[in-house]
């Protein structure tokens, strides 16, 4: 664990940055490169915590991984002939690792047990096993598979049709991925789309794969074919920067290559809403379409963020939250009944740490009621060794009046290792 005292004083925020690769490509990045044969590159990977512990899972199973900077070179001799390991897969924080890895290694013709850290031990693991269990799938672990350690003997599978009973994009890819080795077609149906990395990255290379009317079709035994994958910058981590540009006067912030997906740029909605002062330039489309996001110091007015835009945003709310603590007016956030199922209680969370910092803010059971706009004042916050919840701390600290001390900062390092590199990069002093 480590202890952070910070305290800014007057100051604001100038400058441009390039924020770091987006997570959830990064992982799939690794694990697609793993699967298929051949020569994977991978450009502009995060080197966060949780995605190298996914690149130590994959070494494991015999194949080679070479990184350089943010550039990292997959060979691969297939899935088909991976090794059984001799160690136990640590997947540490990381729930996309533990629970797409379960889709990976269910059709593979491996055994494995996989095991994290004690966060990943609370997180529920049901909603993966069980689809692959109708699939046919081997997988064991504490309370019937609910919990890790899970022990998975790889086989052949079968395809299913399945309705998702709560949008997950972990879930959703778990089965997609083991539907690649199974008899048949695999449907993935969803009432809410949830992010898209996977269905995008299995065209890259080179599987088919079918969206329509909220459907997801995949036939399986489709071979992946070794490619080049360019991982645009995390909105997820970019979100911080944006809010911190909106909340400290005389800011501007611009930031550039920021992955705008659009099952993740729910963010960018509830900024317009809340009538920060947005622009968005330089768009691309590649097959993570990008752009440059530059930021302004805004008079915010409150929303109400719920219904199909949370899975979009869902890991962008503890920042949100502190957005709406400046806003005018009174913000509710609904429909998020998720965040209690991160790397901690996100709902409890966000509002015990908010309120020692002297935010007007209120739990409810899907969500939260912000009334602003309210000073700030230092405190003793705690991180739960969530990295999400440190940054968020960390960029209150910027307009709080006194000092902030976080007790685990070490946690940031799981997304964004470059973070108070960034900060001070930005933070000019007024005095």
């Amino acid at each position: 664990m480590t202890q952070k005292t910070l305290h800014y004083g007057s100051v604001r925020l100038q400058g441009s940055l390039i924020v770091p690769g987006d997570k959830s490509v990064s992982h799939r990045s690794i694990m697609f490169g793993a699967m298929a044969t051949g020569t994977t590159t991978v450009e502009g990977f995060l080197l966060g915590e949780d995605c190298l512990d996914t690149i130590k899972c994959f070494r494991k199973l015999g194949v080679n991984i070479d990184v350089q900077a943010t550039n990292v070179t997959i060979e691969s001799p297939g899935i088909n002939n991976w090794e059984e390991p001799s160690e136990v897969l640590y997947t540490g924080n990381s729930g996309t690792t533990t629970r797409l890895m379960l889709g990976v290694l269910a059709g593979s013709h491996i055994h494995a047990i996989m095991t994290g850290d004690a966060s990943i031990a609370k997180r529920p693991m049901r909603r993966v096993v069980d689809p692959l269990r109708l699939m046919q799938a081997d997988i064991r672990g504490r309370n019937n598979g609910q919990y890790t350690p899970l022990a998975i003997q790889g086989k052949p599978l079968q395809a299913i049709d399945y309705t998702m009973p709560v949008a997950s994009a972990q879930v959703k890819s778990a089965i997609l991925l083991a539907g690649l080795h199974a008899t048949g077609t695999t449907i993935v149906r969803e009432a809410v789309v949830s992010r898209d990395h996977t269905e995008r990255m299995l065209r890259q290379f080179g599987v088919a794969v079918t969206t329509k009317d909220g459907a997801v079709h995949l036939t399986g035994n489709q071979p992946l074919q070794a490619t080049h994958v360019k991982v645009p910058g995390d909105i997820s981590s970019a979100a911080f920067f944006l809010v911190a540009g909106a909340i400290v006067p005389n800011s501007e912030i611009t930031l550039q290559n920021v992955g705008l997906n659009p099952t993740r740029d729910g963010i960018i909605d509830v900024l317009q809403a809340m009538k920060v002062k947005l622009a968005i330039t330089d768009v691309t489309e590649d097959a993570e379409p990008t752009a440059t996001l530059t930021v302004q110091t805004s008079e915010m007015q409150a929303t109400i963020i719920g219904g199909d835009v949370i899975p979009r945003l869902i890991d962008e709310i503890p920042i949100l939250a502190l957005l709406a603590t400046q806003a005018h007016g009174t913000t509710i956030i609904k429909d998020a009944e998720e965040l209690k199922v991160k790397e901690t209680d996100r709902i409890q969370a966000v509002v015990t740490e908010l309120k020692k910092l002297g935010a007007t803010i209120e739990a409810t059971e899907d969500g939260m009621v912000i009334t602003g706009p309210t000073p700030l004042h230092g405190a003793n916050l705690a991180s739960y060794g969530d990295h999400r919840i440190g940054m968020m701390g960390a960029i209150a600290a910027l307009i709080a009046e006194g000092e902030v001390t976080i007790d685990d900062t070490a946690c940031i390092g799981i997304s964004y290792p470059t973070f108070f590199e960034h900060i001070e990069q930005l933070a000019k002093s007024l005095s």
